[in-house]
């Protein structure tokens, strides 16, 4: 990607960020950027893989989620500071976005206690596909435990159709995926445990993704894709979806509780759902070229 189209692209995302409050439209952004309305949206897509609207509506919920973890405000003047006129409106995307209603995230610290998958047939049916995948760290990348998981959108958000919880950079397979196109995207935090997994908002966290796709799947097909994980950049859009708490789920994998010491029970500290449940690395080899939008 050109240097210059780069610099436009942040340029608006920059104003995206100063303006989360504002009703900002394509022509305030075009004009941060200093590109015509038409192509500003062209090279937005380009560098970030989504519209210039649903990168502002995907900032405006990622700072709804950091104020309802960091301050008292009550979510009706928790939407009016992103940019919502109704506090409805607000919260029915909120949740359809997170996975639950903004009282809901607040009263879990935003953590999720479990992630389903899509069961409502509406993003389709499972088949008899397959898609097997590695992910690699990158060469400034110390990644802790990584989600993966299979969206129909460039932004993960909503429930995935599959997804898994990788303790360490390797392998996953996903099966009876449904047909239709699709994006593996994968995130790992590191930092402060006992921060929520994917709240790149603070500071002391080092957020690293990788994305492949889109991804044409076929009832019979058996995919393979290689992800490679990043470090983010001001260029790739939040993840919405809440996700499990990192420090109670890598002592779940190790078999100890909080305290550090050896769990006597089953306790389920939270589950991940694909089909089947996978929590840890598959032994399946994989091997593809990982995605990023086109320079």
């Amino acid at each position: 990607m050109e240097e210059s189209v780069e610099l436009a692209v942040k340029r608006a995302i920059g104003m995206m960020h100063d303006n989360l409050g504002e009703q900002l439209t394509v022509d305030d952004l075009a004009r941060a950027a200093m590109f015509s309305k038409f192509h500003f949206t062209r090279i937005f897509q380009r560098a970030t893989g989504v519209s210039p609207a649903r990168f502002l509506s995907a900032l405006r919920l990622q700072r709804a989620k950091h104020l309802l973890k960091s301050t008292s405000l009550n979510v009706a003047d928790i939407s009016l500071r992103v940019g919502y006129n109704s506090v409805g409106t607000f919260s029915s995307r909120f949740t359809r976005s997170v996975g639950m209603p903004p009282t809901t995230y607040r009263r879990l610290a935003g953590f999720a206690t479990h992630i389903p998958i899509d069961r409502s047939g509406r993003l389709g049916q499972p088949s008899a596909a397959r898609v097997r995948g590695k992910i690699l760290p990158g060469p400034d990348v110390e990644p802790g435990l990584i989600f993966v998981g299979m969206f129909a959108d460039r932004i993960p958000e909503g429930r995935p159709v599959r997804c898994a919880v990788l303790p360490e950079p390797g392998h996953f397979t996903f099966e009876e995926v449904p047909s239709g196109s699709w994006y593996l995207l994968a995130q790992s935090v590191t930092g402060d445990p006992q921060q929520s997994v994917w709240d790149a908002s603070q500071p002391e966290q080092q957020v690293s993704v990788a994305s492949y796709g889109p991804l044409t799947v076929r009832p019979d097909t058996d995919t393979e894709a290689e992800l490679t994980l990043q470090p983010a950049g001001a260029l790739d859009p939040p993840v919405l979806l809440a996700l499990l708490d990192a420090r109670k789920l890598a002592l779940s994998m190790t078999g100890r509780d909080e305290t550090g010491r050896e769990k006597t029970g089953r306790e389920e500290i939270g589950r991940t759902e694909t089909a089947p449940t996978e929590l840890r690395p598959q032994r399946h080899f994989a091997s593809a070229q990982n995605h990023r939008p086109a320079a």
